[in-house]
């Protein structure tokens, strides 16, 4: 298991990116739009990005809506589901 401190970066990238993507991952989980182990089982797969990098650098430079999070996300998919679920 990764240790805290790239938990919480990856918490903090996965968030970031919902955000920007317009998606509250609180408020969908409490709406039951998924469920709060689902936001664990996604950070797990952010810690298993080999280019957070390439997230950050996503992040500074994506425009303020973009209409989905890049390609290469390893919860590109979750997150667009979680889009069309918001609109």
């Amino acid at each position: 298991m990764p240790d805290t401190a790239v938990l919480k970066h990856h918490v903090d990238l996965l968030d970031r990116t919902a955000t920007r993507l317009g998606v509250d991952l609180q408020d969908a989980a409490i709406s039951g739009q998924f469920a709060f182990d689902d936001i664990a089982d996604a950070v797990l797969r952010c810690t298993q990005c080999p280019q957070p990098e390439a997230c950050e650098s996503w992040l500074a430079t994506a425009p303020s809506a973009p209409e989905q999070a890049p390609h290469y996300c390893r919860n590109h998919d979750l997150l667009t589901a979680l889009q069309g679920a918001a609109e």
